[in-house]
């Protein structure tokens, strides 16, 4: 089992006056729970609303409230950090792994994969480690409300530079 490591962010926006909204806690708590189940197979806002019979512009503003990130990006981010893994850790095609990841073509993978890595899928499984970017995020309240995430699934040891954004650390040559 991975080992779990607790990150407190402070986001701007992302509190106000010290409190969330009353129960969006829940609902973006399920949502990444929905999220995580669900990475492998095709994900919308519009699908995502539904299966939590809200509107998909109430859900979308409480997750990025919530989160400090759009829904889009997130799922974006979690699928590029899991063909991360795959690149790392198996010998499976880079085509494949873009196929899995929901792109079209490896072309758009690569692009997509290089914003959020700075290097190349072929690069990245070279160097051989694997570095998420967007880690999964799990909500985290205490007795003055919302507190901030606990970010699962994390190396310790390759993850001594991490904070929020996408692109924010960079890969060594």
């Amino acid at each position: 089992m991975p080992a779990q490591v607790s990150v407190k962010y402070a986001i701007s926006g992302v509190r106000r006056k010290g409190r969330l909204p009353m129960g969006t806690e829940s609902i973006t708590d399920k949502i990444l729970l929905y999220i995580e189940d669900n990475l492998d197979k095709e994900l919308t806002l519009e699908d995502i609303a539904e299966e939590f019979r809200y509107s998909k512009f109430y859900l979308a503003r409480i997750f990025k409230e919530n989160t400090g990130v759009t829904l889009h990006k997130y799922i974006q981010g979690r699928r590029l950090d899991e063909a991360a893994k795959e690149l790392a850790e198996t010998k499976k095609p880079i085509a494949q792994i873009a196929f899995q990841a929901g792109y079209a073509s490896q072309q758009a993978f690569t692009q997509a994969f290089g914003r959020a890595y700075v290097c190349t899928p072929q690069e990245y499984r070279r160097a051989g480690v694997f570095t998420p970017r967007q880690a999964r995020l799990l909500m985290a309240a205490g007795r003055s409300g919302f507190m901030g995430f606990s970010v699962a699934d994390l190396r310790d040891a390759y993850w001594q530079d991490l904070y929020w954004g996408f692109g924010g650390g960079r890969m060594a040559a």
